[in-house]
């Protein structure tokens, strides 16, 4: 059973980029390690190979899970309405209602996320809260530390 990988349209051209680049320049800098490394004899004690041939099955487990997200992907375009509720793509400020502290979040699909940098997943608990909810809707998200209340202050 296939299931969609929902992605913004700049998410989509990043994992084509990084795809490309596995596949081109990464796949022949590792296959040339393989071969320097193959160069210096014995297989069975050669550290430098066998850690080349671990680079390449990363590379290449890498290289299986992008054609996939590729293959799956479904481009999510901000629809356009008269009601502005947070949606794919979405830069949503939230108020954190517990420690009065505004911070600003984007909503994307799940390959795209990375907190780190605001990206926020539709599919995760903070980001399945905020789909949909207009300025204003106050919500709560199940954390490790437990609930925790926002109200959305604004939505682009």
């Amino acid at each position: 059973m296939s299931r969609e990988n929902h992605v913004t349209r700049e998410g989509f051209e990043k994992l084509k980029k990084e795809l490309e680049e596995l596949k081109g320049p990464t796949r022949l800098y590792i296959a040339d390690q393989i071969r320097e490394a193959k160069s210096h004899g014995d297989l069975r004690e050669n550290a430098a190979y066998h850690e080349c041939k671990l680079n390449q099955s990363r590379l290449e487990s890498r290289i299986a899970e992008l054609e996939k997200a590729v293959q799956l992907a479904r481009i999510i375009e901000k629809s356009v309405g008269d009601t502005v509720v947070a949606q794919m793509s979405s830069r949503v400020k939230l108020l954190d209602l517990e420690f009065d502290d505004e911070f600003t979040v984007t909503l994307v699909g799940s390959f795209e996320a990375d907190p780190s940098k605001d990206l926020i997943s539709v599919s995760s608990p903070l980001g399945e809260a905020m789909i949909g909810q207009p300025v204003g809707a106050e919500i709560e998200v199940a954390a490790p530390a437990g609930l925790s209340r926002y109200r959305i202050v604004g939505v682009e």
